[in-house]
């Protein structure tokens, strides 16, 4: 970890930071950076995987520096091909406009609106005349254009590439030009972009802008990066019992993932379904409120089957001790002798915390336990609450 407290917040989770050493210099002046991310709205919702570097942008605010959204209403209509094998649907105006007012509702979910710029870049996209087109493209060459992965791929396989697409990096690239941007922020596949803003910055003579990358967010298929195109995303403004359910089909593996990137900390040493219902609890409080988790859990168990009786009786455990699972079984009054415990867990029929129990040896940390529920069988349940 850095060790100054600004430049640690800054870098926790970030993947590139070029320069480096530039970066920690403007971060140390004291100086006010103008912080730019740019969003082009071709969809009318946010996802978890977008509001990763969203909260890097409020970390830049929490510190004091200027947030500078730019709402890619001009670009939008071309389309960016990162990491994509073909171009995006051109949108209608209309479309646009309407994405544009959700987008920046859900965005504000995250950033603090009071200290958020907002640009949209058909102020200086738009005016550009064809004098002023053929300047920008002088600011590059084909050869660097091509160099970026996506477009270098379709390239090799004969795919048609149109110009309007070539222009797409130069675009983004004057955005930061016409705000003057100190730092862009992204996600790594469009590092590239980024890097373009940095070289026509300089073309037209400007202090060229730092960038700051952070990861892409796996899908819930555990394979690819959240996208709303895949249907493997939780949206910001999904219904809180849907927020749940999507989380808790995250696999297990990618716990400690979720947990840094959208919680900024580590998972918690209890069995990986635990972990899930807490991760489900804290995204639902995030973007809900404390007064819809516990009706979104109770949904998920609904629909799951796996509601919980409300006559189910609590067992009380002793704190800062553990439990072995046969005695756990007898305690809840499920099992008369260790050896009729035994064959439950042999025979599949015993869970904690929904996760099927399988070593007959299994000791359980008890201070782990809160919340959890004990279930034999198909209707048997106990709710397992620490007392001190």
């Amino acid at each position: 970890m850095d060790d100054h407290p600004k430049l640690a917040r800054i870098y926790d989770i970030a993947v590139d930071a070029v320069p480096r050493d530039e970066l920690d210099r403007r971060l140390r002046s004291g100086e006010t950076l103008r912080v730019k991310l740019g969003i082009d709205p071709t969809a009318p919702d946010i996802h978890l995987g977008f509001a990763v570097v969203l909260k890097k942008l409020r970390a830049f605010q929490d510190l004091g520096h200027t947030a500078v959204l730019v709402v890619g209403d001009y670009t939008a209509r071309v389309g960016d091909p990162s990491g994509r094998s073909k171009t995006r649907p051109i949108l209608s105006p209309e479309e646009i406009d309407a994405n544009t007012r959700t987008y920046l509702d859900q965005a504000y979910l995250v950033l603090d609106r009071e200290r958020t710029e907002v640009r949209r870049n058909s102020e200086w996209l738009a005016p550009l005349a064809l004098a002023d087109i053929i300047g920008l493209t002088r600011s590059t060459t084909v050869a660097r254009i091509l160099e970026r992965d996506d477009f270098s791929k379709r390239f090799a396989a004969r795919d048609a590439i149109s110009l309007t697409e070539l222009l797409y990096p130069l675009m983004q690239a004057y955005d930061s030009v016409a705000i003057d941007a100190d730092v862009e922020l992204g996600g790594t596949d469009q590092l590239y972009n980024l890097l373009m803003g940095r070289h026509v910055m300089e073309y037209y003579g400007k202090t060229p802008q730092c960038v700051l990358t952070t990861p892409l967010l796996v899908g819930t298929d555990g394979e690819k990066k959240m996208s709303k195109s895949l249907g493997n995303y939780i949206g910001v403004t999904d219904p809180p019992g849907d927020m749940f359910g999507k989380t808790m089909s995250i696999p297990d593996q990618l716990m400690p993932e979720y947990y840094r990137l959208i919680l900024d900390r580590e998972p918690p040493e209890t069995p990986p379904v635990q972990q899930k219902r807490e991760l489900a609890r804290s995204i639902a409080r995030a973007f809900h409120g404390e007064e819809f988790v516990a009706a979104a859990e109770k949904h998920f168990d609904t629909v799951t089957g796996r509601g919980v009786p409300d006559d189910a009786p609590e067992i009380s455990l002793s704190p800062g001790g553990e439990i072995w699972i046969v005695d756990l079984i007898s305690k809840a009054g499920f099992a008369k002798t260790n050896g009729e415990a035994r064959r439950l867990i042999r025979g599949g029929a015993v869970r904690v915390g929904g996760e099927v129990v399988k070593d007959e040896q299994l000791s359980l940390k008890t201070g782990d336990l809160e919340g959890s529920v004990l279930q034999v069988g198909k209707r048997r349940y106990a709710r397992l609450v620490v007392t001190a």
